[in-house]
C-alpha cells in the first residue's frame, strides 16, 4: 500500500468500530454523521478492503476491521499518552495526569486525596477514570493506577501503600429496629447487601465462611451502591472500614470478625516514573493512602 492513511482517518474508523454506528461515532467525535460516513467510504478506497457491512441493524464490521482494532486502538493510546506528555514544560509540575482508580475509592476518598495536589500545583490538570476493570498501563491508557492486587508485568512500577481492612456496618436506625447480629449465623436473620456476579468479589463473601442463606439479599456489583444501600438504611453491607466509619449514621458491627485485608498498590509505567507530574502525582497517594488506612485504627 503506498497511499499515506492518516491517524485521523484511523481515529474514525475506531470510533465507528466501537460506537457501532456513525452515529454514535459522530456523537463521540463531535462531527456530522455524513462527515463519519465519508471518511470510512474515504478509509476503505484508499486501503482497499471492505471494513463495514451495512444492514438494517447498522453496521457490522467485517473479519479484516476487527484484525485491525487492536492497532487503531493502540495508535489511540499512543496519541492520549503523548498529549498528556506534551502538555507539561520540561522539569515542572504541570500537565495532563490520567488516574484509574476503582469506583468507591473515586467517589469515597481520592478527592480529598488529591486537594493537596491541586493546591500545590495548580498547573496540574488531572483525570479521573472511574472503573472497577483493569486499565491498560503498559500501553499508558492512563499513567497511574491504584489496584487492589500487585501487578505481575516486569515494565510496572509498583508501590504497596495500604492493606484497608473491610468491616460490616448498618445505619444505626437498621440496627435498633432489626437487632443487633452477633455472629456471623445471625445475618440469616438480616438484609445483607453484596456483589451480584463479581466473581472475586462473590469469592471473598463466601472466603468469610457464610452459608449460602447468608449471601446478599440485597446485590449489585457497584461498590457505590452498596454503600448508598446500606445508608438508605436497607441492611447490613461489607465496607472498607475508613468509608464505613466516615459516615456518622452507620455503626461497625461484627468486631470478633477478623477483618479481611483489601492490599492496595500505586502502579504507573517505568517510563514514566521519574516524570515530575507523575513522580508528585504518586507520592500524593502514597501519602494519602497512609492517612486514610490510619482512620481504621481509630473510632
Amino acid at each position: 500500500m503506498s497511499k499515506m492513511i492518516s491517524w485521523d482517518d484511523q481515529r474514525f474508523f475506531l470510533a465507528v468500530l466501537e460506537e457501532g454506528s456513525l452515529s454514535g461515532a459522530a456523537r463521540r467525535l463531535g462531527v456530522s454523521q455524513p462527515t463519519v460516513r465519508s471518511r470510512i467510504e474515504a478509509l476503505e478506497q484508499t486501503t482497499g478492503v471492505t471494513l463495514f457491512t451495512r444492514s438494517l441493524n447498522g453496521l457490522t464490521p467485517t473479519d479484516h476491521a476487527r484484525q485491525l482494532r487492536a492497532s487503531a486502538r493502540a495508535m489511540a493510546l499512543a496519541s492520549e499518552a503523548f498529549l498528556r506528555q506534551a502538555s507539561a514544560p520540561p522539569g515542572e509540575i504541570a500537565g495532563t495526569v490520567r488516574l484509574s482508580v476503582p469506583e468507591v475509592m473515586g467517589t469515597e476518598i481520592i478527592p480529598e486525596m488529591l486537594a493537596p495536589l491541586r493546591k500545590a500545583y495548580p498547573q496540574l490538570q488531572l483525570e479521573l477514570e472511574l472503573s472497577n476493570s483493569i486499565a491498560d498501563i503498559l500501553h499508558q491508557e492512563v499513567d497511574l493506577a491504584v489496584r487492589t492486587f500487585a501487578p505481575s508485568q516486569s515494565a510496572l512500577v509498583a508501590r504497596k501503600v495500604a492493606s484497608i481492612p473491610l468491616g460490616f456496618f448498618a445505619r444505626k436506625d437498621y440496627l435498633q429496629e432489626q437487632g443487633e447480629p452477633r455472629t456471623l449465623s445471625d445475618l440469616k436473620n438480616h438484609t445483607t447487601i453484596g456483589p451480584d456476579r463479581n466473581k472475586s468479589d462473590l469469592q471473598l463473601v463466601r472466603s468469610l465462611g457464610l452459608e449460602d442463606w447468608a449471601l446478599p439479599k440485597i446485590r449489585t456489583d457497584s461498590h457505590p451502591a452498596q454503600l448508598a444501600a446500606a445508608l438508605a438504611g436497607l441492611g447490613i453491607a461489607y465496607l472498607q472500614v475508613p468509608i464505613g466509619r466516615r459516615h456518622p449514621s452507620l455503626r461497625q458491627i461484627l468486631l470478633d470478625i477478623p477483618p479481611f485485608a483489601l492490599d492496595t498498590w500505586i502502579v504507573t509505567h517505568e517510563d514514566l516514573r521519574h516524570e515530575p507530574r507523575i513522580r508528585a502525582a504518586f507520592d500524593c497517594l502514597v501519602d494519602g493512602f497512609s492517612s486514610y488506612v490510619s482512620k481504621s485504627s481509630t473510632a
